[in-house]
């Protein structure tokens, strides 16, 4: 074998697999079609991707190579024409920023923290097939920078190659996302007009007639600028415009970019991105696995592509590691993997959904064409409506329920299920941790258990690949990884022990005492009553 992990692309995808498998002790051997620092859209990060760059010990190279601290998102959008602003530290204390990077030299920062790592990194190789002879004799066909052809053989392949996904499309995967059938032309400009203080680095989005604008600042003094379409009416504009010529009529079209770009230069090519939204059918499979945008892509809205690229290479890593290492556990982490990704892919899918349909600065066919009818688009209704309530709203949920015109019963659902949390952490907080003698509370209130909900053997991600955990499943319920402790601790809840009574069973359980684990174990308890998985606490 040439390698134990063949890795394709480069991209934040590739890189992030790369590294992570290459911490494992694998031999990785990664293929980029270019050569890096290479142009690339998709500029603006989440605060969420900031652990994920620590973890592959890249954050200080991010944190040094000088790119704008972006604080939050500024919107013309919703029920009024007016700009307006959100920040990230409302509801993050712990990163209360993100980075608007110059994609070129943000990958190439990951790809080399790649070969750091001992990821055998082969810029200017473009592969040409992936021969699946399944999991230990997997060969992929590839062509250097010369055109000569190689063949190189691994026991994995991991496909992150981006839009092009090799392995996706050879096997008829890809499957588009009827909603999201959008188009985007954009180019990088100079000169343009700032935001004022404090939101000059926050991204712009902007919504007009004929869909919506980001404008993205960056350190290089460069703007990104793009138009996000829809695709047919836009691949007509284009057709008869031109590229340029098309970007600079729907500039002229949305009052607030023209105002910030009246004084600007274009200083790159104008490029179209075309084959919108996807998902695939499968994501893993006998000796290979997709991540990044080769497994997905959503719609540039909410900036969660480098996020979710940065999210599955992490997740595709654990997977190979488990897949590689024990053959008993890698069909369950398989399916572990697919749910973990898509359960993030559903959720950002959900809220880009309702964004679009709940827009009402301006009326036009873009936005009538992605109204949402009901409650059908909300796939489950209910487990959207508890992602977005499981803390007050935040972000672009709190915009949503703040300004836009959200479906009928959606913003009272979310509300109440809001609503409903706080009282019940109120209630707990004030029974359960007031002072009293003897502690009354303690010996006199029953946890019961939400109707259907136990705690089973999943695989959950520890140090890097898959290990069989305990988690929380239930109807209508997200499999919620939990300790040992929290485990042991709903064992013993019965429906029919007090508080006081499951506290003592759980420290003969642990071998403590009920001293030592009370504080641990009412904490848990206030959280799971929170989230409904303890459903009652009888005489409260």
């Amino acid at each position: 074998m040439d390698a134990d992990v063949i890795v394709i692309g480069g991209g934040p995808a590739g890189s992030t697999a790369a590294t992570m498998l290459a911490r494992k002790g694998w031999r990785v051997l990664l293929l980029e079609r270019e050569r890096f620092p290479r142009d690339h859209v998709g500029e603006s990060l989440l605060p969420a991707s900031l652990p994920v760059l620590e973890e592959l010990g890249v954050l200080a190279d991010v944190e040094a190579a000088g790119f704008l601290k972006k604080w939050g998102a500024t919107m013309v959008w919703g029920s009024g024409g007016e700009p307006w602003s959100w920040h990230f530290r409302e509801t993050n204390r712990t990163h209360p920023h993100a980075y608007q990077v110059w994609r070129p030299q943000f990958d190439q920062l990951l790809l080399q923290n790649s070969a750091r790592h001992g990821v055998e990194v082969r810029e200017g190789h473009r592969v040409l097939e992936v021969e699946l002879r399944g999991q230990g004799e997997m060969a992929v066909r590839y062509a250097g920078p010369d055109g000569a052809e190689h063949r190189a053989h691994a026991r994995f392949v991991a496909d992150a190659s981006g839009q092009a996904g090799i392995v996706g499309r050879s096997l008829g995967l890809r499957q588009p996302d009827a909603r999201f059938q959008n188009l985007a032309v954009y180019g990088y400009f100079e000169g343009c007009e700032r935001l004022p203080e404090p939101d000059e680095n926050n991204i712009f989005i902007v919504s007009y007639e004929h869909g919506w604008f980001w404008l993205i600042p960056l350190h290089t003094g460069q703007m990104s600028v793009g138009a996000v379409v829809d695709h047919r009416t836009g691949s007509e504009g284009v057709r008869g415009l031109g590229a340029e010529g098309y970007l600079r009529s729907q500039i002229a079209a949305a009052p607030p970019v023209a105002r910030m770009l009246s004084n600007a230069t274009l200083v790159s090519q104008t490029t179209v991105l075309r084959d919108w939204s996807y998902d695939s059918a499968h994501v893993v499979g006998d000796g290979w696995v997709l991540a990044g945008d080769a497994a997905c892509f959503i719609d540039p809205l909410f900036s969660t592509g480098v996020h979710l690229a940065l999210s599955a290479g992490v997740l595709s890593a654990a997977y190979v590691t488990t897949a590689l290492k024990d053959p008993d556990l890698a069909r369950e982490a398989a399916t572990a993997y697919k749910e973990l990704y898509f359960s993030q892919y559903r959720l950002f899918r959900d809220l880009a959904a309702l964004f679009y349909s709940t827009n009402r600065t301006v009326d036009s066919y873009f936005w009538e064409a992605r109204r949402i009818v009901g409650d059908t688009d909300l796939s489950p209704r209910s487990a959207f409506i508890r992602a977005v309530a499981g803390q007050p709203p935040k972000g672009y949920e709190r915009v949503v329920l703040e300004r836009g015109e959200a479906p009928e019963g959606l913003v009272e659902s979310v509300l109440a299920l809001t609503g409903d949390r706080r009282e019940r952490r109120d209630r707990f907080d004030a029974a359960l941790r007031a002072p009293g003698p003897g502690g009354t509370a303690l010996h006199a209130t029953v946890p019961v258990l939400e109707a259907g909900v136990v705690t089973a053997v999943r695989p959950v991600i520890a140090d890097g690949e898959f290990v069989r955990g305990r988690v929380i499943t239930g109807p209508g319920r997200e499999e919620t990884p939990v300790s040992g402790f929290v485990a042991l601790l709903l064992a013993e809840v019965d429906g029919k022990r007090t508080v006081a009574e499951v506290v003592a069973a759980l420290a003969a359980a642990a071998d403590s005492t009920s001293a030592a684990v009370t504080g641990s174990a009412l904490a848990a308890l206030g959280i799971l009553y929170t989230d409904g998985v303890v459903a009652e606490l009888r005489g409260l």
